[in-house]
């Protein structure tokens, strides 16, 4: 749900065919030079994935006639179509990925969650007009987690997939360690490896690679894993309410990730991706994240869930400041705060909105060229 709505939105005179009708992806699969030619003008492809073999017939009139945007593809089911994509129109598409909603987004139309109430359910568009998550999220991990992403994976004790999906978002925001990931499951380390890489594939996680400025420091080189959608990540863990995820430990980490999302959502809309990292010494000094700037400048955050996350200045921005002369333009400590205030040390004390704010005064992210092919990240919806 979504990306249709916004290509029709976006481009109200295109032609729109959807291949979700049996007779026009036989129609795709049989003729499809008389069903393209019965669309002469710009056109919105719904659902590719039901007719794959049209990308071939797609790639002749491109090269016939090379109109940017002529064709805005959109699809479920992101692994088989990729496949198609990377055969067919490689060098020939853009691809633009559209992420599950902001708070911002969600308080922008009928609805205005505080932030337990949006991190509980995250940014599934179905869930903000009138989905219930208790049915929603069961669904979702069984019609995609398990039939797409296990199908390729060729998994065969759903159990030990299940485990491993409830692990990883346990570890949500935690450096990965595969070993041990793959201890708790019951499978072999290279199978983690495997099975994480490609959640990250279909953009349910990012793995989040650090920052190495300074190489001439011993720095932590794994990744650190991030749910994209926050929502996704408490169903995992098995929290029924708010309440139960806002006494959790697990709220901290949950909110470092919100943190990380609304930083690629911000990023995505320009069109380019993310520059964010983390940073960590192997003595334990750490920087939740680190954004890079025009210029080789760096901001360090830090995320904390607390309304009043005190005035003492984070001893890991300080570490990264003295590791990094010269390249730290702006430290912040993200939190629920409802005013903006500075530490002793020049670090700002923001919110969210606070943090993109003062981010764009920084020139970050810079704007991006537009893309033609919308993905729907988490739900196995892709476009080419």
């Amino acid at each position: 749900m979504g990306k249709t709505s916004l290509l029709r939105r976006l481009f109200p005179k295109a032609g729109y065919l959807t291949l979700d009708y049996p007779a026009y992806a036989e129609a795709a699969r049989t003729a499809p030079e008389d069903l393209l030619d019965r669309f002469p003008g710009q056109l919105i492809i719904d659902e590719i994935q039901y007719a794959p073999a049209l990308l071939r017939y797609l790639k002749l009139r491109i090269d016939a006639d090379r109109i940017p945007g002529r064709f805005l593809l959109t699809g479920s089911q992101t692994f088989p179509l990729m496949e198609g994509v990377s055969e067919s129109l490689a060098g020939r598409c853009g691809i633009f990925h559209l992420q599950t909603l902001s708070r911002f987004e969600v308080m922008a139309g009928r609805d205005d969650p505080d932030e337990l109430t949006y991190l509980f359910r995250g940014g599934y568009p179905e869930l903000w007009v009138g989905a219930d998550p208790e049915m929603w999220f069961p669904s979702y991990v069984a019609t995609y987690l398990e039939r797409d992403v296990r199908n390729v994976l060729r998994i065969v004790d759903l159990r030990d997939y299940h485990r491993f999906l409830r692990a990883c978002a346990l570890r949500n925001a935690q450096v990965v360690n595969y070993s041990e990931l793959a201890r708790d499951v019951g499978i072999a380390p290279n199978t983690a490896r495997r099975w994480l890489g490609l959640l990250e594939a279909s953009g349910v996680v990012a793995l989040v690679e650090p920052y190495f400025g300074n190489r001439t420091k011993r720095l932590i080189k794994s990744p650190k894993l991030m749910f994209l959608d926050t929502g996704l990540a408490s169903f995992l863990s098995g929290f029924p309410s708010p309440k139960a995820l806002g006494a959790s430990p697990h709220i901290g980490p949950l909110w470092e990730s919100h943190v990380y999302g609304e930083l690629v959502r911000r990023s995505a809309g320009t069109g380019r991706s993310s520059t964010v990292h983390w940073w960590r010494t192997a003595s334990g000094r750490e920087v939740d994240l680190v954004v890079e700037l025009p210029g080789g400048k760096i901001a360090a955050i830090e995320c904390k869930w607390a309304e009043d996350p005190g005035t003492r200045p984070p001893s890991g921005l300080d570490a990264l400041r003295r590791a990094e002369a010269g390249k730290l333009a702006a430290g912040f400590v993200v939190s629920r705060t409802r005013a903006t205030y500075k530490l002793a040390d020049g670090t700002v004390v923001t919110n969210v909105a606070g943090l993109l704010q003062r981010l764009r005064q920084l020139d970050w992210p810079r704007p991006g060229s537009s893309a033609v092919s919308v993905r729907m990240n988490g739900t196995g919806r892709e476009g080419a």
